[in-house]
């Protein structure tokens, strides 16, 4: 083993003090949801009565993103507080590729167990290529139970058969995934927990990632649309909505909601590719963004970001910060007095002065890499304040965009503003160069 990974793996082993509040946390992260895929997004169509309900007693983060347009590295973001390209997971995860969330990597779920936290994990996991054990599972990144697939359920959303528990696979599952994770998630705060122990739940949804299989019933309530598929792909998102309206009237039956902060948001845009045929695609919206899942324009990677803190977010108020996956971990640690992980950077930032109307502190840019990006020729991009750069592989072609002015990217500034750009494109550059350091 290296001599850097030992370090890494000693400082992740170390105690961790215990956190200075009881406050719960939960996560619900849809799969491949669009920032215009929610009645309070403003889709015309799908029905959300229960994530409505929940915008308006939360924050809204309106500029809130993930921290890629594709999912594994999305994911691992979210947990770490980094930049994946720094640990090599740079697309979305093939079965038995061999790659995976390396153990060395300090998780939120880690830092919170450690601190005294019940933890658990159910859902998509897409951080390996193996759940044999072989490779980390949710148990070796700090989650005390889980029940999980290493990428989708398949066959599709209804009855899937690819789960494990703890690592044993579970066979047939009757139900749709949205609804077992439910379950999952209800039985555990209900019985399966330490009630003496505040608790991290982490619940990331399949739906509506392709293939799309929803109940009649919800189906049944779109026969205004004519695509094909695509009241399968409403009834969808409306099932996620009812899996999710579930855990959040649980925290209220259970009188957990005063002490627990909800963050809900999305892994990435709407898919992009037509996989497909028929029935079984998505018919996803990025609402008013340029591109999808897959690019490294806004629709890539802008997704709800709904965010309630009792004490601390208001009902119905909107924070214009920019908000990102990275952000969770540092924002976590700054809430509970935790200590960041030690000897690493960190790429997030506490979201805790947002919520006051203030500007987030960030110590870097936001910083987005994409590789594969289908949005040619851009494969890279920054923000600064409402400034965004997008840049090509070579570091040598660069459009600029206003997004407060121009949330769309439809006029490139780089020629009126020649000094912001060239500024925006060494910082780029910088941020490149140190992101991409071989491990």
């Amino acid at each position: 083993m290296r001599l850097s990974a030992l370090l890494l793996l000693l400082l992740a082993a170390a105690p961790q003090e215990s956190a200075k509040s009881g406050l719960n946390v939960v996560v619900l992260l849809a799969d491949d949801l669009g920032y215009g895929d929610l009645g309070c997004t403003g889709h015309p169509m799908i029905k959300t009565p229960n994530l409505d309900r929940f915008a308006a007693s939360a924050a809204t983060f309106t500029h809130g993103c993930a921290a890629m347009p594709v999912c594994s590295p999305s994911r691992a973001a979210l947990l770490t507080g980094r930049n994946p390209n720094r640990y090599g997971i740079r697309d979305w995860i093939p079965p038995n590729s061999g790659i995976f969330l390396p153990r060395e990597e300090l998780t939120a779920a880690r830092l919170l167990k450690d601190a005294g936290y019940a933890t658990a994990h159910f859902g998509k996991w897409h951080l390996n290529s193996k759940m044999d054990g072989s490779e980390p599972t949710p148990a070796d990144h700090g989650f005390d139970t889980w029940l999980a697939t290493q990428n989708n359920a398949a066959p599709s959303h209804r009855n899937p058969v690819n789960f494990l528990r703890d690592g044993k696979r579970v066979g047939k599952l009757e139900g749709y995934s949205c609804g077992i994770l439910a379950d999952e998630a209800l039985r555990w705060l209900k019985e399966g927990r330490d009630p003496k122990k505040p608790f991290f739940l982490n619940v990331w949804f399949h739906e509506p990632h392709e293939p799309i299989d929803s109940p009649d019933d919800l189906v049944a309530q779109y026969p205004l649309a004519v695509k094909p598929g695509q009241a399968l792909h409403h009834a969808n998102v409306a099932n996620l909505d009812r899996a999710a309206g579930r855990i959040l009237a649980a925290l209220d039956e259970l009188k957990l909601a005063e002490g627990t902060v909800v963050l809900f948001t999305s892994d990435n845009g709407p898919e992009t590719l037509n996989r497909y045929k028929g029935s079984h695609r998505s018919h996803g919206s990025p609402g008013p963004f340029r591109g999808m899942k897959l690019h490294v324009t806004e629709g890539g990677f802008r997704v709800p970001f709904l965010l309630r803190w009792p004490g601390r977010t208001r009902p119905g108020q909107t924070c214009a910060e920019p908000a990102v996956g990275t952000d969770l971990l540092p924002t976590l640690c700054d809430a509970l007095g935790l200590k960041p992980p030690a000897g690493r950077a960190l790429d997030g930032a506490s979201l805790l002065p947002a919520l006051e109307g203030k500007t987030v502190a960030r110590a870097v840019p936001l910083y987005w890499q994409y590789d594969k990006a289908i949005s040619t020729p851009w494969t890279l991009a920054l923000r600064e304040g409402p400034w965004k750069l997008l840049s090509n592989a070579a570091l040598d072609r660069f459009e600029l965009y206003d997004l407060v002015k121009d949330p769309s990217e439809t006029r490139d500034l780089a020629a009126e503003h020649p000094e912001r750009a060239r500024e925006m494109a060494e910082s780029l550059r910088a941020r490149h160069r140190e992101i991409n350091v071989p491990r």
